[in-house]
Order: C-alpha cells, then sequence, then structure tokens
C-alpha cells in the first residue's frame, strides 16, 4: 500500500471517529485528532463541525482549518451559514485565522453589518491582520482603505464593547501593514484617543490606550513568514471591493445592528 494510500484510509478513519462519536468528550478528542492532520481531505468534516451545538469541537475544527489555510477558504465561504449564526461566527473567525484576500470583503461585510456580536466580533480582529503582503500594490491601496473605514466605524459606533474591543485590536494590527499613508495612521491614533477619552467601557479604553502605547514605542511587529501565494482571482476582489464602495456609507444594509435599532425605536414610539 502507497504512502498515499495509507493517509486516506487514516483520514477517513479519523472521520468515521467523529461521526461515530457518541458523547461531548470523545467527539472533542475525535474532532482534534482529523484536525491535527492539517490535511485537506478534512475540510468538509471540520466545516461541518462548525454547526454542532458543541464549542470544544468547533474550537478543535477552526484551529484545524487554520493549519490547512488557504485549500479551506473556498469551501469555508461556500458553506457560510446565514441562519446558524453560532456557526457563522466560528466560520468568520477560521476566516480571520487564514487572512486569506479571498475572504476580505465577507470579513468587511460581517464586521460592519452582522446582526450577531460574536460574528462582528470575530470579523473584526480579523480584518487588522489579513495577508496585505500578498495583496499586489494596484489593489491593496483599496483594499486597505476599506479596512480602515470598516475598523474606524466598528471601533467607534458598535453597540457592544466586546466588538468595539475586537476593532481596537484591529487598527492595531492594522498600523504595522500601512506603509504608504502616514494620514491613516495618523486616523487610528485620533480614533484611538477618542476611544479612551469618551468610550464607555473601561475595558476598550483600557485596550485603546495599550494599542496606542504599543504604536508608539514601535512595539506593534506581525512578521509574515515566507510564502508561495496561491492563484487568486484578483480582479474578483477587486470588482467586489468597488461594489461596496458604491454603497451609500450611510445606506443602512440588511442585518446592520441599526435597523434592529431603528425598528424597536419606531415600535416604541408607535405604542
Amino acid at each position: 500500500m502507497s504512502i498515499i494510500e495509507t493517509d486516506s484510509a487514516a483520514i477517513e478513519s479519523l472521520i468515521k471517529a467523529v461521526e461515530a462519536a457518541d458523547s461531548a468528550s470523545l467527539l472533542v478528542t475525535a474532532m482534534e485528532n482529523l484536525a491535527a492532520t492539517q490535511q485537506p481531505a478534512a475540510i468538509p468534516t471540520l466545516i461541518a463541525a462548525l454547526s454542532y451545538n458543541n464549542p470544544g469541537a468547533a474550537v478543535a475544527a477552526v484551529d484545524g482549518l487554520i493549519q490547512i489555510g488557504e485549500p479551506a477558504v473556498d469551501p469555508i465561504l461556500a458553506q457560510l451559514d446565514g441562519h446558524n449564526y453560532t456557526a457563522r461566527a466560528w466560520a468568520i473567525r477560521a476566516l480571520a485565522g487564514i487572512g486569506d484576500p479571498r475572504g476580505l470583503v465577507t470579513l468587511l461585510g460581517a464586521a460592519t453589518a452582522d446582526f450577531a456580536l460574536s460574528v462582528r466580533r470575530a470579523a473584526a480582529k480579523g480584518l487588522g491582520s489579513m495577508k496585505w503582503h500578498w495583496f499586489p500594490a494596484d489593489l491593496l491601496e483599496i483594499a486597505q482603505e476599506e479596512a480602515l473605514e470598516s475598523l474606524l466605524f466598528v471601533a467607534q459606533q458598535d453597540d457592544e464593547w466586546i466588538v468595539r474591543y475586537s476593532a481596537v485590536v484591529g487598527l492595531q494590527n492594522l498600523v504595522v501593514s500601512i506603509t504608504h499613508y502616514p494620514e491613516w495612521k495618523t486616523q487610528i491614533q485620533t480614533a484611538l484617543d477618542s476611544i479612551i477619552a469618551q468610550d464607555a467601557s473601561w475595558a476598550v479604553c483600557a485596550r485603546a490606550l495599550h494599542a496606542q502605547q504599543q504604536i508608539q514605542t514601535g512595539l506593534t511587529t506581525f512578521t509574515q513568514p515566507p510564502e508561495t501565494i496561491p492563484n487568486i482571482d484578483w480582479q474578483g476582489i477587486l470588482d467586489n471591493l468597488y461594489a461596496r464602495k458604491g454603497v451609500e456609507r450611510d445606506q443602512v444594509l440588511a442585518g446592520d445592528p441599526r435597523n434592529y435599532k431603528r425598528l424597536t425605536s419606531e415600535l416604541e414610539s408607535s405604542v
């Protein structure tokens, strides 16, 4: 039996172990064993686990998808669950951890418009640490500008403190990758000043102060390891970004939490 056949048989055995697990603990163990293989053949089972009512299994699945990396991106995007926000949050967390450019537009939309705070939180954190070094020069500017505008909006406007906290983390990480537009760094510094002075959450204020100190002392670093850039439809990403920029900034998108706030206000006023 060849090595490939042996590996294939081993993966299949681990997948069957996941399917046969009859307790929460056994499922977590089986999922951890499958994730540890870091093999693309495990992707469908790992993605399926994101919708299980088992956080331990979902964490293992997310870790496995992140380790597999680029081959997992398209399957994750294709199977984003629009109805199960818990599964969607785990999937966004995996996309954020991988940092592949193909997930950028999805992360932008999730950070600014998803009704679930867990989804917005994962997306906001991930936007700061995309694999910006993969982007061609003619696409990098618009991509980073969109990430910057989205993070500034979330950090200052989101109703949930934990989402604003994650956006501050995203802004701190984004600073490292900005090389040609010093005015963007100034925008981030100004926003952090405002957050420190005005945010209602002490946790967010403290995180913004920490981010500012790290930026000012040059301690914020994010080193990307050498990688082979896969074939990516850059034109498709650019088209989606331009389509996004064409949307009026004051338009309330479907699923935007502001939509629910307005609806609640209207209902209260009609009583």
